[in-house]
């Protein structure tokens, strides 16, 4: 049962007896603790005017610097008005740099400066305290399991995108 089998069937499909009450629960601790998780972020981009999408942008231009506007744009999933426009915002304010590519001069790279940098770094310490706040509190065999889940609602595309961040392979 280590390698999360048992009897040639996953150790998963033992939840599907889960209730529909249950499964509303579950949904709705979901977007109780999203509000949780993004309360003190938005606290802080607040007092500069942003916003979340501007948070998104900050934090994968950090996690891949030199990604270019069209990976950003699958990675957040919105359009390419939208993300220029937050763009053009955190590049004019002095948080994000746009280098042109030097093999395809189509191609623009993001960067963050270090006020970008500064920004980014105090918004995710923050997430970083509540996560790990929740992880002790939820006891060290919930980290695991919850990531499961949060995977396992991805959809492929979005999953490719993680394992691209995360380093994991397909």
């Amino acid at each position: 049962m280590a390698d999360g089998k048992a009897g040639g069937t996953k150790s998963g499909e033992a939840l599907l007896f889960l209730t529909d009450e249950q499964l509303r629960k579950g949904i709705e601790a979901m977007f109780f603790a999203y509000r949780g998780f993004t309360a003190d972020p938005d606290r802080i981009l607040e007092k500069h005017g942003y916003g979340r999408a501007h948070h998104r942008a900050l934090h994968f231009i950090s996690r891949a610097p030199g990604t270019n506007v069209n990976n950003l744009l699958g990675i957040l999933g919105v359009t390419k008005q939208s993300l220029n426009r937050v763009l053009r915002t955190l590049i004019e304010d002095g948080l994000v740099e746009s280098r042109v590519g030097v093999q395809d001069k189509r191609e623009r790279h993001l960067y963050l400066t270090e006020t970008g940098k500064v920004l980014e770094g105090e918004i995710a310490e923050v997430q970083r305290a509540r996560m790990r706040a929740a992880y002790r509190e939820a006891g060290h065999e919930a980290v695991s399991g919850f990531r499961r889940v949060l995977e396992a609602m991805m959809d492929p595309d979005q999953t490719a995108f993680f394992n691209a961040l995360s380093g994991k392979e397909d």
